[in-house]
């Protein structure tokens, strides 16, 4: 039944589902940005190092590593319209576990509460990045993941903006007056500090709620393997995932990918107090960053892939983010971080032209396929701290940033050659 209509009309029946996948991927965005307000907020709520702040990105990322497959088979079982609201309600539980983390002020359970976003989030990524590469032609599958990219990325400038009014206020003046207090009266002013959390994410959850119920009750059409195979063709001899070379290449550019991805926003408040500005100010630099996705988004849907192929924008951009990294290096002050935040446009290509060009030709694999390229998000989980360590070694958060090189020509690789990697 489902063969027969989504082949009839696409369009009439693509086009809401897709505002409805337009919402999820809001709901990515603010739930994944959040985490750029929350490492410096815990740094201090929790009195953590730069290293172990670092480890809210870890555990959220590595819910995607661990939870991926499992969230195929759930997946196979319940189909990407019911998956989905599954994915919704374990963010919720995971978000009214920052309640009690709070009250305790205990990291371990801030990080529990945040893997288990990650998880549900997993989920939902696993169902919801296929949805937008087979619902239409494959060569402007670039362009729909760009539109949801823009959902994302507004959301994530959101999150900036209201989660760090509310857990970053007034907190260079409390950074100065904790330095004079007793450890009774430190612990008062940090308890009531690690409360500011609570309401948000009491709101997180309930509105996480309501869009599972929502979505549970809404019709999507479902992707069957079939319909899989008919746009995703050349798979019918495979017997296994692991027979797709450009698939693993493809998991391994987004693995790096999604670790300088976040880099460029999560570790963005730190450089900005590192070079001098004050933590307020510099909270916010990640919306810059934000707002160099936005751009790099629109630029793609409009050109992608009318005047530019995905693969040749792919190559562009990240020859332009190797460029704006040695700048960040090596500058001083705004300049530096106009470079910093500069990533977020050349960025903007990369997961839209990546997941494509690594998905193309998988047929009936198409799940899992998109469950390995979700378990490469893992690179947000891993590079943040191993780039905590670098610039440890190298006694500054600025010259850190050198990691991010080997990153992107490794992407740069996959959009030269490794995307062709085992196609005949």
């Amino acid at each position: 039944m489902s063969h027969t209509s989504n082949n009839a009309a696409p369009k009439k029946s693509y086009a809401f589902p897709l505002v409805i996948i337009g919402t999820l991927f809001f709901i990515f965005g603010f739930i994944t940005w959040a985490n750029s307000q929350l490492i410096p907020y815990l740094k201090i709520a929790c009195e953590l190092t730069t290293t172990q702040s670092f480890l809210v990105a870890t555990a959220f990322f590595a819910a995607y590593f661990v939870m991926a497959l499992p969230s195929s088979t759930i997946l196979q079982k319940t189909g990407f319209h019911k998956g989905m609201s599954l994915g919704l309600l374990i963010m919720a539980a995971g978000a009214l576990l920052f309640i009690p983390a709070a009250g305790s002020r205990n990291y371990p359970l801030f990080l529990t509460a945040l893997f288990i976003i990650g998880t549900g989030l997993a989920l939902l990524q696993t169902a919801s990045n296929p949805y937008v590469t087979v619902l239409g032609p494959l060569e402007s599958a670039a362009q729909r993941i760009s539109i949801m990219g823009i959902c994302n990325k507004l959301a994530g400038i959101i999150a900036i903006y209201t989660l760090g009014s509310i857990v970053l206020k007034d907190v260079d003046p409390l950074k100065e007056k904790l330095l004079t207090l007793s450890p009774a009266d430190k612990a008062v002013e940090l308890d009531q500090l690690a409360s500011r959390v609570v309401q948000p994410y009491i709101i997180i959850a309930i509105v996480l709620t309501i869009l599972a119920i929502a979505i549970y009750f809404i019709k999507l059409p479902d992707i069957e393997e079939e319909n899989e195979g008919t746009t995703l063709t050349h798979s019918a001899e495979k017997t296994s995932i692991l027979q797709f070379p450009h698939l693993i290449l493809g998991a391994i550019a987004l693995f790096f990918y999604v670790g300088v991805e976040v880099l460029s926003y999560d570790s963005f408040a730190l450089f900005g107090e590192s070079l001098g500005f004050p933590l307020k100010e510099a909270s916010t630099f990640a919306t810059y960053t934000g707002y160099g996705l936005l751009a790099g988004y629109i630029i793609g849907i409009f050109t992608i892939p009318k005047y530019i192929t995905q693969r040749k924008a792919l190559i562009l951009y990240t020859v332009l983010s190797l460029v704006l990294v040695v700048g960040a290096m090596i500058l001083k002050g705004m300049p530096a971080v106009i470079c910093f935040a500069g990533l977020g446009f050349s960025n903007a290509i990369m997961w839209p032209a990546i997941w494509p060009l690594a998905m193309e030709g998988l047929g009936k694999f198409t799940k899992t396929g998109a469950a390995l390229l979700i378990m490469g998000i893992a690179g947000g989980a891993i590079l943040p701290l191993v780039y905590s360590e670098v610039s440890k070694l190298m006694g500054s958060l600025q010259k850190g940033y050198i990691l991010m090189i080997p990153c992107y020509l490794i992407i740069l690789y996959f959009a030269m050659s490794g995307y062709k990697a085992g196609k005949k």
